[in-house]
């Protein structure tokens, strides 16, 4: 998590809540909605190929994916592409991130959900974990309740069905300023910490000893390509790693600007943004807790008479986000969030009165980051470098017929 630029255009960095926030509630889990249903459409459902101790499955391809993208055509004005993306990617007891499966649903919307590989890992076994830096079973965010870890098994498997991309959010979430920090890991540090959060996705089974519910129906070595990292910390050293390990993206750029994205070190950049925050004279990246920042100073809890002009402002920064690329440049508008209810739940209501402001307009397509970089990749490389010639908010001269004519080769 990290807070946004103020008026002195600095980042301030944070933590991602207490541990009580972090649990949530204390239900039992133990409704039938864990079991294979009718609605569990593909190939290999019922019969899975089971990886490992079973906590994962090869099941075919991936259901309600588009279909493969094409070139765009000479002067073919591109899709206005929005990713909303969220970070940790836990059921804590609040019920949000089915909410937002919902929405997704009702507006045909891909989401990625970058999870925390320590809300599949029970607090009991927390000395499996090994931070880098820190003392064996270390975390800055806290360990989530058995309920609670089997409600994000569930709608980890329910958004891969439904098309979403499962990324990883990594595990303990070291903000601070000392070593143990992401800030001053290795690359060396940054793989051990990805082959502990792939553990905890991939021997889930094992560690829990719940054997009665059904695998993540999806392997995750092939399944995942990206990342964002704790507080937009340590990019620099992941990059190396993350080549090494063939993904293709990553998302933990801090400031980036709305314009057309770059590779970096052979990954594709792709930041959180700079976006318009109506009322104010400096702009607020593209996250909830950076709008938080910005209106409550770090507080999640801040006086609830703010509450209406607080969420009429987050939503004036994404929507104003939007229009300026959809307008303009055309360029992708990133959209980070938590399922948290910070300040009364103020910016879950932004993100989705944002979605339903901006979907179902012409060329815009909701897509996760992976379909981003599908279609990024699928493009002939001078119509991209044409593409990032717009600045911020710039129109092409003359129109897209005649900006991107000739740029194809």
């Amino acid at each position: 998590m990290t807070a946004g630029a103020g008026a002195a255009a600095t980042l301030a960095l944070a933590g991602c809540g207490t541990l009580d926030d972090l649990r949530g509630s204390d239900s039992d889990g133990s409704d039938d909605s864990d079991k294979v249903g009718p609605e569990d459409s593909g190939p290999s459902l019922k019969n899975p190929k089971l990886i490992g101790d079973g906590s994962t499955a090869y099941t075919g391809r991936q259901p309600k994916q588009p279909e493969a993208p094409a070139k765009l055509k000479p002067g073919q004005a591109p899709p206005q592409f929005v990713v909303f993306s969220w970070d940790g990617a836990g059921e804590v007891g609040n019920g949000l991130f089915p909410r937002f499966l919902d929405l997704a649903k009702k507006y045909d919307a891909g989401m990625t959900f970058f999870l925390s590989g320590l809300y599949l890992l029970p607090e009991s076994k927390k000395r499996l974990y090994r931070p880098p830096n820190n003392t064996v079973g270390a975390s800055d965010i806290g360990y989530l309740r058995d309920a609670n870890i089997k409600e994000t098994l569930k709608y980890v498997r329910r958004a891969w069905l439904e098309g979403h991309e499962i990324g990883t959010h990594f595990n303990g979430h070291f903000c601070g300023e000392g070593s143990g920090s992401v800030a001053h890991w290795s690359s060396a540090q940054w793989q051990d910490e990805i082959d502990q959060a792939k553990s905890f996705v991939k021997n889930w089974r094992t560690n829990t000893g719940w054997h009665d519910l059904p695998p993540l129906p999806f392997d995750y070595d092939k399944e995942l390509v990206g990342a964002r990292t704790p507080c937009l910390l340590g990019q620099e050293k992941l990059l190396p790693t993350a080549r090494e390990l063939g993904w293709r993206y990553d998302a933990s750029s801090p400031g980036g600007v709305q314009r057309w994205p770059v590779k970096k070190n052979g990954i594709w950049d792709l930041p959180l943004q700079a976006l318009p925050f109506p009322g104010h004279e400096f702009e607020v990246l593209s996250m909830d807790y950076n709008i938080l920042a910005n209106q409550s100073k770090n507080s999640t809890n801040g006086p609830p008479a703010n509450h209406p002009a607080w969420r009429k402002e987050a939503t004036g920064a994404y929507v104003a986000g939007f229009k300026r690329a959809y307008e303009g440049n055309r360029a992708p508008l990133f959209i980070g969030n938590h399922f948290e209810e910070w300040n009364g739940g103020i910016y879950m209501d932004a993100v989705e009165e944002t979605v339903k402001q901006i979907a179902g307009r012409k060329d815009v397509r909701l897509v996760s980051f992976r379909q981003f970089t599908d279609w990024l990749d699928a493009q002939d490389p001078a119509v991209l470098e044409k593409l990032r010639g717009l600045e911020v908010g710039q129109s092409p001269t003359g129109g897209w017929q005649q900006y991107l004519a000739k740029a194809s080769a």
